[in-house]
């Protein structure tokens, strides 16, 4: 008898030692949360920035600027007929300044002779390739002001900057082509309608030469002569 209430007490002992356990406390290890706005934001993707162009409005000022450290002037104009430099005039200095500029871009690279006027000019920067338009479009539309008070004359051998084809009431510049005087000893009735910017000084012979070839309609070369390259020199 003694030895099963024994058993019941003990039983009921353990029942209730293992109710009133210690609930487990709940643990204090935070959680974080991901949302949207705590996520590094990615690296933004930065606009290009649309590439500079020459216009109308800002073609004088930058060749002002440009012209400020310019030291050179002197250009090589290698052709299929041979090569020639022409030496600019510092005091002319945005139709200078531009020709370096367009020298140095690469511009004149395979472009033509594209009129021969015998015994009077040879004019070239221009072609009918269409990678000569596209690189006048990259670099921008502009026309230059004339500068025709400087006292330079169309002496033969002047290279000289032509007026463009548009409507052009005070005869702005066509900054992409230039012509050479090769009427001996010069055409002078051009002064002050054309600005002079520079002379030939070495190879006047290529350019008699390629004033000498034959000429069709439009006074284009039969066969195309080609600037093959223009460089600045010392």
């Amino acid at each position: 008898m003694i030895s099963k209430k024994f058993y019941s007490t003990t039983i009921l002992l353990l029942i209730f030692l293992v109710a009133c356990k210690e609930e487990p406390k709940p643990t204090t290890e935070k959680v974080t949360i991901v949302t949207q706005d705590s996520v590094a934001p990615k690296e933004e993707i930065q606009k290009e920035e649309e590439p500079f162009k020459l216009t109308d409005e800002n073609a004088i000022d930058f060749f002002f600027n440009y012209n400020k450290t310019l030291k050179d002037d002197k250009v090589r104009i290698t052709t299929t007929l041979g090569s020639f430099t022409v030496q600019l005039y510092d005091d002319v200095p945005y139709h200078k300044a531009n020709f370096i500029y367009l020298t140095k871009k690469g511009y004149f690279d395979n472009t033509q002779f594209h009129r021969v006027v015998k015994n009077f000019i040879i004019q070239g920067g221009n072609s009918d390739d269409k990678a000569t338009a596209q690189k006048r479009s990259a670099i921008g539309r502009y026309l230059l002001p004339p500068d025709a008070k400087k006292g330079y004359k169309h002496h033969r051998g002047t290279i000289s900057m032509p007026s463009s084809e548009v409507d052009n009431p005070h005869m702005l510049a066509s900054p992409y082509e230039f012509f050479i005087v090769v009427t001996k000893p010069g055409s002078y009735h051009l002064d002050g309608e054309y600005t002079p910017f520079g002379k030939v000084i070495e190879g006047m012979d290529v350019v008699d030469k390629i004033n000498a070839q034959r000429v069709g309609k439009g006074d284009w070369p039969f066969q195309n002569i080609y600037i093959t390259k223009a460089e600045v020199v010392k």
